[in-house]
């Protein structure tokens, strides 16, 4: 048994069923992905996504993935622009972060990166680029997340690189996966909430509702793929995962997309790709370039994120709104058609964007991952120590909790 049908559930299903096990994968959604969410806004040609929608890294599995299922990568363009002054100025963020963690190697102890930034000395600029990229690339809180964990996931030299699309987005991927699993004999029920996991070594029993109905359903085996969010604060809780679950933090992320008359930013920027505001709401947005086409993504991770949490959709609309009028003027305003709001914290089957490491946290995520009397195994981003917090990390987590049971 499977529980959650996001990334590391399908690819956990995925691993077995190609191995010829029986496998069910239960699901609390009415859909498949997860984290990943695609959607679609009218008059727009391109997908829309609410949750995950870049390749970050070299995401090999992610890649693997899409070329079985015929889909191919689009590109993303780099360039940005930061608000400063009233004016749009070139920037590169992801050069600043880098060099903010310049000397993170020489931490002898962890400590907060906001501690750590406090130490450095670097411009203003650097220091206010970074503390933005952290709250939003991280959707980490600077008080709260670890120095070294920063400094490691900054100092290679991928974080500037490239981070293309997947082709139809997210939501193809694993939509074609889902009924791959189902022609090769596995069983998937969505709106199945399990409430309850029972075990012992060779058995487990998982119970919950589907349909309004109470469900009970035994194997030899559970695979529990949920957010660690969801860990944290839902019905199920593992005593034996309490300290590891201490360690890490579920970064609240909010994400808004927007649909205007017209793609009236390129004619104040043509061919920028990612604008920021680090003072507004929503501190960055970006376009689908080199997709061209008159959307507009705001986000916000981190204490921003966390601030905006309590509010209504309506007034998260108006705060991703406020803030492109910070950046363009009030004919982001005039020109809004349409709009889509995720609040991932206040998602009950996500309760955050993505997992970060809090300070002293360093082996909690292989903490995490450890079976249960080898009968209850655990993936999901929160638990890869290689790639976390992205899709190709939670890929990577379901092949490898797939291959722990069937050993």
């Amino acid at each position: 048994m499977v529980i959650g049908a996001g990334a590391a559930g399908l690819a956990a299903a995925d691993e077995l069923t190609r191995a010829g096990r029986s496998v069910l994968v239960l699901e609390a959604r009415q859909r498949v992905g997860g984290r990943c969410w695609t959607r679609r806004l009218s008059g727009l040609d391109i997908p829309v996504e609410l949750g995950a929608e870049f390749l970050h890294g070299e995401a090999k599995l992610t890649h693997s993935f899409l070329e079985r299922a015929g889909l191919g990568t689009t590109d993303s363009a780099r360039e940005q622009r930061s608000l400063a002054g009233g004016r749009l100025e070139p920037v590169d963020a992801f050069a600043d972060a880098q060099r903010a963690v310049q000397e993170g190697h020489k931490l002898k102890r962890d400590m907060s990166f906001a501690a750590f930034l406090a130490r450095q000395r670097l411009p203003a600029k650097t220091k206010a680029l970074a503390t933005m990229m952290v709250e939003g690339f991280d959707a980490a809180d600077p008080k709260r997340v670890s120095a070294k964990s920063i400094a490691e996931e900054w100092g290679g030299g991928e974080l500037g690189d490239s981070q293309p699309r997947p082709q139809g987005g997210y939501g193809a991927l694993f939509e074609w996966l889902a009924r791959d699993l189902l022609a090769r004999g596995a069983r998937l029920r969505l709106g199945a909430v399990v409430q309850a996991v029972r075990w012992r070594r060779g058995g487990a029993t998982l119970a919950g509702r589907f349909q309004g109905e109470h469900f009970s359903v035994r194997a030899r085996c559970a695979i529990v793929t949920l957010p660690l969010g969801v860990l944290q604060s839902g019905p199920l809780r593992f005593r034996e995962k309490r300290a590891a679950l201490a360690c890490l933090e579920s970064g609240p992320v909010i994400r808004v997309a927007m649909r205007f008359h017209r793609p009236f930013w390129e004619e104040q920027a043509p061919g920028v790709a990612f604008f920021h505001a680090p003072k507004a709401p929503f501190p960055t947005c970006w376009t689908p370039l080199p997709l061209r086409a008159p959307l507009l993504t705001a986000w916000a991770g981190g204490p921003k994120a966390a601030r905006l949490s309590g509010k209504r959709d309506a007034l998260l609309v108006r705060a991703a709104l406020d803030s492109a009028v910070a950046i363009f003027g009030r004919v982001a305003e005039r020109e809004l058609a349409a709009a889509y709001a995720h609040n991932w914290r206040a998602d009950p089957f996500a309760r955050g964007g993505y997992s970060y490491l809090r300070v002293n946290g360093e082996g909690a995520r292989e903490a995490l991952a450890a079976p249960l009397a080898r009968t209850v195994f655990f993936a999901g981003e929160a638990t890869e120590s290689e790639e976390p917090g992205t899709v190709a990390g939670a890929l990577r987590s379901g092949i490898r909790a797939a291959r722990e049971a069937m050993s």
